[in-house]
């Protein structure tokens, strides 16, 4: 992805704190060292991708290299974000992967049909990290 503005952060859709804390600990036990960007909701997550309201600043919100994405969100579904994020041709590229508490076949089935590259189960493991990074290394 020959992106402009991509620099090697992670973007984290979560809602839950205590979700956004296991995936900290659940980075650190990977020996991920990257920045992480957490937005709360749907719609945030829209906006930090389109660069638009608080995200406006590309060097302070940058294009992630990587974005975990929660399913149950506020405003915006995480599968309304992933069909969005596929509809951009400047942002479709962007490797997702789906971090969600729903073990249902058919939300799996779905998210790899919007294009996500991996659909885990919370709460996040060093191995499950691992594994989803080898998604963002192809694009350095």
């Amino acid at each position: 992805m020959n992106h402009t503005f991509m620099q090697r952060i992670i973007l984290l859709v979560e809602d839950n704190e205590d979700d956004v804390f296991f995936m900290r600990r659940a980075l650190q036990k990977a020996g991920v060292d990257l920045p992480l960007h957490i937005v709360m909701d749907g719609q945030q997550a829209l906006d930090y991708l389109e660069g638009k309201a608080a995200y406006g600043d590309r060097n302070q919100f940058p294009i992630p290299h990587l974005m975990f994405l929660d399913l149950k969100l506020p405003y915006v579904h995480g599968f309304g974000v992933l069909t969005w994020l596929r509809s951009h041709t400047s942002l479709h590229n962007i490797p997702v992967v789906v971090l969600t508490s729903s073990p249902e076949e058919r939300d799996r089935q779905k998210a790899h049909e919007l294009g996500a590259k991996a659909y885990l189960v919370k709460p996040p493991t060093r191995e499950m990290i691992q594994e989803a990074m080898q998604f963002a290394e192809g694009l350095r």
